[in-house]
């Protein structure tokens, strides 16, 4: 059996693993730690196999771009480095598609990271130091995953959601973005704990996923026609140039599939992207 203990209690992403991997309760027990405070110091990690990190800062109100650092870097670093002192084998670590500094673009193995953000460049220096701590008995497994939709997920796809049970009429664009169904990136987690797996990883579905087709799949989930028009293109490709908001939602921004982790390496696709829409929204 594996021992997981997930870092960031009531997290999307940990608590979405946690439920999918309690279909095989013979192989896997999921624990989570809130480490927000010093009290998780005190918690033994020697009875874990892996550590999950989630816990991280994505958005802060407050002008105070060090608690980027010290939060998704410094804290980091020191659960894996008690990780390691109390023997877990294996730590995952959950960084993000932004530490190039794109929203439109093509990322291969070639692309270097660019971060602008204090998320994306606090997300990369804690990649950098977790690297030189890894070793062949404890292994360092890093996701760079792109988009991440479900039921109950946060971000564009519940704004696209919003406009596609609301407007009869939405842009046809052709664009691509990478994405990756949340029970496909749990699958995904989950097969690298099974192999003990180190190293950077790119997890995505395996369809490129086109903006309009989206929302039109959306609408239909809910019984609704929706009519996609270029009426309005010539604004939006104009938009999409001169808005950051406009790019992430109707610009082109993929991972290389053949990149560490992708879906011609791994099969982790639980559902087609069709019916990963309709899981969402029903």
């Amino acid at each position: 059996m594996k021992r997981i203990l997930i870092t960031g209690a009531g997290s999307y992403i940990g608590t979405s693993f946690e439920k999918w991997v309690s279909q095989w309760p013979d192989q896997y027990k999921v624990d989570t730690i809130d480490i927000k405070g010093n009290e998780w110091n005190d918690k033994s990690f020697r009875s874990y196999d892996v550590v999950y990190h989630i816990a991280a800062i994505v958005h802060i109100k407050e002008n105070d771009t060090d608690k980027y650092f010290k939060v998704n870097r410094d804290l980091a670093i020191e659960v894996a480095k008690k990780a390691k002192i109390e023997g877990v084998r294996q730590f995952i670590f959950l960084s993000t598609m932004g530490v190039y500094g794109m929203e439109l673009g093509f990322v291969d193995e070639n692309t270097e990271p660019n971060p602008k953000t204090p998320y994306a460049e606090s997300k990369l220096e804690a990649e950098r130091l977790l690297n030189e701590i890894s070793d062949d008995s404890f292994k360092i497994s890093i996701l760079r995953p792109p988009i991440v939709y479900g039921k109950d997920c946060r971000g564009n796809y519940p704004r696209l959601a919003k406009i596609a049970s609301k407007s009869p009429i939405f842009p046809k664009v052709k664009n691509e973005r990478s994405m990756i169904f949340i029970d496909n990136l749990s699958e995904f987690v989950r097969l690298i704990v099974d192999y003990e797996l180190g190293g950077l990883f790119f997890p995505q579905n395996k369809e490129y996923v086109n903006t309009t087709k989206l929302v039109k799949l959306i609408a239909k989930a809910h019984g609704k026609e929706l009519k996609a028009t270029e009426t309005f293109n010539p604004l939006l490709y104009l938009g999409i140039k001169l808005s950051e908001t406009f790019g992430k939602v109707f610009g082109s921004f993929v991972y290389d599939k053949k990149m560490p982790g992708g879906p011609n390496e791994f099969d982790y696709e639980i559902c087609s992207f069709e019916e990963s829409v309709e899981r969402t929204e029903k």
